[in-house]
């Protein structure tokens, strides 16, 4: 059994140290520039700075991701971006262009370089490629099998590592090459601006009948033809440390703090359980799937890791997601009453309960008995997003805990 890794996504700040909190081993961000979520918020270069010092002081890595397929135009700020980062001291990069890698070890070559899954590896033979010219680790296409992944293994050096997606969206084109982004907009997905047309509900329009649109329907349930099932594997983790994998990727840096805290406090505890006894693990199934099912997401899949693809691996009546929890806000302190500091991001009220994510899987339902602005006006509800806000719960609650409420439905 090799050492795993759970890296978990950040949008910003916040999120890392959400991340970091609630169990990851090591967290993967965007800067301002060269990373595939230019809609993400991402991270300012003193916001990595600070990101990192922060997860450094919790044993927690930070690797950047820096995996555009570049233009000549891109490199020469490329070249200035890794020399700033060289100053901070990521613990990697994360690439797929063959000129932005080559770049990178001659810039920091102190600085790990991992390649992205955007680079479509899916062979051992490409494994061992980048492995020569000094990668640490490949990040496997999203299209390979647990068992050619198990393959892989072992026909690699043991010091090169395998990082593979367990749990996120899928993309509808191979390993994230898409073009269809800049086909109908004009927005380069391998450049960071993909706008999601995988999303999209979709109509077609016979050749000898120009502007005559016809509904698609796939067996009378829908339209969404392209729209991926999320990818999740939290029921065979066994399965997934057994084909030789070294780092377990949530798939989400443009996900909420919610998903963030779910998603890795689930999966902390699943490894953690298996790796303290197989019967641990299978005895607490229930409890991973009906955690993971508390952030927002789409049905569920196991992608291409048992077989190919198939029709149920899609949506067809919906693009939207499955909801189940609200998120309320994140503990930043405490008043002279003793009432928790929050700032408000989405509306409650007093009366209602919250539960409290306590990042050893268990949860704290308590009643909101009382909430005060910030000059201690009292209020019977807290409506407005981003107001930083007192509420009163009858007792204290740890810094960095993160609060949801159930919807109902």
């Amino acid at each position: 059994m090799r050492d795993t890794e759970l890296l978990i996504p950040a949008s910003n700040l916040e999120v890392l140290k959400v991340a970091v909190l609630y169990g990851a081993d090591a967290v993967y961000i965007g800067g301002e520039m060269y990373g595939l979520r230019a809609k993400a918020k991402n991270f300012s270069m003193e916001d990595v700075e600070e990101g990192i010092r922060f997860a450094h002081e919790h044993n927690v890595k930070v690797y950047i991701t820096a995996n555009i397929v570049a233009h000549n135009e891109d490199l020469d700020g490329i070249r200035e971006y890794f020399e700033e980062l060289k100053k901070i001291g990521p613990d990697a990069l994360i690439i797929s262009d063959p000129g932005v890698f080559q770049i990178a070890g001659e810039v920091c070559p102190e600085i790990d370089r991992h390649i992205s899954t955007q680079a479509n590896s899916t062979n051992y033979a490409t494994y061992n490629f980048w492995h020569q010219l000094g990668a640490s680790r490949v990040v496997s296409a999203r299209e390979l099998s647990l068992a050619e992944i198990k393959d892989i293994r072992s026909k690699i050096p043991d010091d090169l590592e395998i990082e593979s997606f367990i749990h996120g969206a899928m993309c509808i084109s191979h390993s994230g090459r898409c073009l269809l982004s800049n086909y109908f907009t004009g927005k380069n997905s391998n450049a960071g601006a993909c706008t999601h047309p995988c999303r999209w509900k979709y109509s077609v329009m016979e050749e000898t009948r120009p502007g005559e649109y016809m509904p698609v329907y796939e067996n009378e349930r829908g339209t969404y033809i392209f729209n991926s099932k999320d990818l999740c594997m939290i029921e065979h983790i066994d399965k997934v440390l057994d084909a030789g994998i070294d780092s377990l990727k949530i798939e989400g840096r443009m996900k909420t703090a919610l998903y963030v805290a779910t998603v890795a406090r689930t999966y902390r505890k699943a490894i953690d359980d298996y790796m303290e006894s197989p019967e641990k693990y299978k005895a607490n199934m229930e409890y991973y799937k009906r955690e993971i099912s508390k952030c927002t997401y789409r049905q569920f899949t196991t992608g291409f890791y048992f077989q190919k693809t198939d029709e149920n691996a899609q949506i067809y009546d919906s693009n939207t997601y499955v909801k189940e929890y609200t998120y309320i806000g994140i503990v930043q302190g405490y008043n002279e009453k003793g009432f928790v500091k929050l700032e408000q991001r989405n509306k409650f009220s007093v009366g209602e309960t919250i539960e409290i994510m306590i990042p050893d899987g268990e949860n704290l339902e308590l009643t909101v008995l009382g909430i005060e602005d910030e000059k201690g006006t009292a209020m019977e509800s807290a409506p407005h997003p981003k107001q930083e806000i007192y509420v009163d719960f009858g007792e204290k609650i740890p810094e960095g805990y993160l609060l949801r409420r159930k919807e109902e439905h």
